[in-house]
């Protein structure tokens, strides 16, 4: 029997892995795809650039060993293999002193908590997932569920500027069940992955993968208008091309999809748009290790980042053509002086900043420092989201949505995306795709 679906044209609107996942699932079930990508790369936040002779992503990513809807997909694409996982750890930065932060040693001789908050810490955290059942924690604020667990001082001392760097202002109420969800995908000593030849390969994997069943990808074709019905949607895209589908797939962040939808789309499309937060990164090349830690939070240091990713830690020199690759990165508001200011300026102070964290790293042995900006990365979710967030359908279209505001509340990552966008072209092809995502036990 003939599948009704291949008969059909889907488009996609954006390349991220959103998008290519869904362009991926949809062309494998035999629809006809075109996936629309208005930058001149794929890949979203997996974008990358030129660095030598090697591709480098412009921001940070890693896999988890729970990450199980993007290890199904790279396993389909034949990347599975080419994953090489390592153990990793945390660092801590308070006051510009450097902490381990793993085990309950490194706790013990955390000076910057009094030893009965250090106790009460280790105590709770262990506690904390088991704390958290039965308890409606889409509806509880994260500032009131960890100052009443860890009391005031770990609050403002630990917690409150790491959520503030994540969260900007509103970053207390935020609902505590995005906390519960990342408890359960990020610890601080963790096995991490990352594929051979970078998140690159993955892309370009994809795009081979929807072009060989058949499909279309096309870059740097930004969809101008958009109009949707239950009917039939027709694209606009630049130079006045006109492109019609039975169904459209946007990946767009909600804010972005207003501003080309048309009059009649957008008295459709969910009324509230989530506020998000961007970030501004900073990838140093240098040319000796600084630190064997993946990831540190700097708190209470005077530094415009809040946060150091050691790279090379998790996915060796090689990638960076020898060098030892360190993010460092600051979540801010797109309209923020930081976001807006110019890439020289943020890399000269930054490098000062990162030298005076670490003084035994000096000014040579930083090769290179590139600047990038994001301004949709971190949606900032309200009190009881789940009863809020958008539906997958728009009613009244042929339009469906995937995006960030419907992942909540997992976290935000490239296997949440991929695991929704499973979701969202199960609702077009005949055979439901898995995993798709599941709803959160509360």
């Amino acid at each position: 029997m003939t599948n009704p679906t291949t008969h059909q044209h889907v488009a996609v609107i954006g390349g991220g892995i959103a998008g290519l996942a869904a362009a991926h699932r949809l062309a494998r079930h035999g629809v006809r795809v075109t996936l629309l990508e208005s930058g001149d790369q794929l890949g979203g936040l997996g974008t990358f650039f030129a660095h030598g002779d090697r591709w480098v992503e412009r921001f940070y990513h890693c896999i988890m060993p729970t990450d199980d809807s993007l290890l199904a997909l790279l396993d389909e694409l034949g990347l599975k293999d080419s994953v090489r996982w390592r153990d990793t750890t945390m660092g801590m930065v308070v006051e510009g002193r450097r902490y381990p932060f793993n085990s309950p040693f490194d706790l013990l001789r955390f000076t910057p908590l009094r030893l009965p908050d250090r106790v009460r810490f280790g105590v709770v955290s262990l506690l904390l997932r088991r704390l958290g059942r039965g308890r409606d924690l889409d509806r509880l604020r994260t500032e009131d569920w960890l100052r009443g667990l860890y009391g005031e001082v770990v609050w403002k001392r630990l917690f409150a500027p790491m959520f503030g760097s994540k969260f900007g202002p509103a970053f207390g109420d935020v609902p505590a069940l995005y906390l519960w969800q990342r408890l359960g995908r990020e610890r601080n000593v963790a096995t991490r992955g990352y594929p051979d030849g970078g998140y690159k390969a993955v892309i370009d994997a994809l795009r081979a993968s929807i072009e060989a069943a058949g499909g279309t990808v096309r870059t740097s074709t930004p969809v101008r208008r958009l109009h949707s019905t239950q009917g039939r949607s027709i694209l606009t895209l630049t130079g006045g091309e006109v492109l019609d589908a039975d169904h459209v797939v946007s990946t767009v962040p909600l804010p972005l999809l207003r501003r080309i939808a048309d009059d009649a789309l957008a008295a459709r499309l969910p009324r509230t748009d989530l506020p998000y937060q961007g970030v501004v990164t900073g990838a140093f090349f240098l040319r000796r290790p600084l630190t064997e830690h993946y990831w540190t939070p700097v708190l209470h240091s005077g530094t415009e980042f809040d946060g150091v990713v050691a790279m090379s830690a998790l996915a060796g020199t090689q990638a960076a053509g020898g060098h030892h690759l360190v993010y460092v990165m600051r979540y801010t508001d797109r309209d923020s002086q930081l976001y807006l200011d110019d890439e020289a300026g943020i890399a000269a102070r930054w490098s000062a900043q990162l030298l005076g964290l670490y003084p035994e790293l000096g000014s040579a042995d930083i090769a290179e420092v590139r600047v990038f900006r994001a301004p949709f990365v971190e949606p900032v979710y309200p009190l009881g989201y789940l009863a809020d967030r958008p539906p997958i359908t728009v009613d009244g279209t042929n339009l469906l949505l995937a995006t960030t505001a419907h992942v909540y509340p997992e976290v935000t990552s490239w296997n949440s995306s991929v695991a929704l966008a499973n979701d969202v072209t199960s609702r077009i092809v005949a055979t439901p795709a898995q995993p798709a995502v599941a709803e959160p036990a509360r």
